[in-house]
């Protein structure tokens, strides 16, 4: 099993930035594929990124492409989401997930652990 938990969420004005972490523990780190989602109150899981076990491969949601980056440190067993130039839009409880396969992917029903969730709060 794998546990997750998610920091570094907080309030930020519109055009300023946001380091979140997702540290793991429990079964191998390295071997899963990670990714970020959030949700917006009365809306559905939204895809944000994902990484790739080895983070040689990362997707971006449109919304966000060219202002987050996700990463990871194995060695830590810490993925990371560097949100930049945030707008409103991106206010949401960001939720880091893992799934018991290298590839990574876009779908939140293929990933088999999730943390508990971090807020994200982005004043106008």
């Amino acid at each position: 099993q794998v546990q997750l938990v998610e920091s570094g969420g907080g309030l930020v004005q519109a055009g300023g930035s946001l380091r979140l972490s997702c540290a793991a523990s429990g079964r191998t780190f390295s071997n899963y594929a990670m990714g970020w989602f959030r949700q917006s109150p009365g809306k559905e899981r939204e895809f944000v990124t994902t990484i790739s076990w080895s983070g040689g491969t990362t997707y971006y949601a449109d919304s966000v492409k060219g202002r987050f980056t996700i990463s990871r440190d194995n060695a830590k067993n810490t993925v990371y989401l560097q949100m930049n130039s945030l707008k409103p839009e991106d206010t949401a409880v960001y939720y880091c997930a893992a799934r018991s396969f290298s590839a990574s992917s876009r779908n939140s029903f293929e990933y088999d652990y999730w943390g508990q969730g971090t807020q994200v709060t982005v004043s106008s």
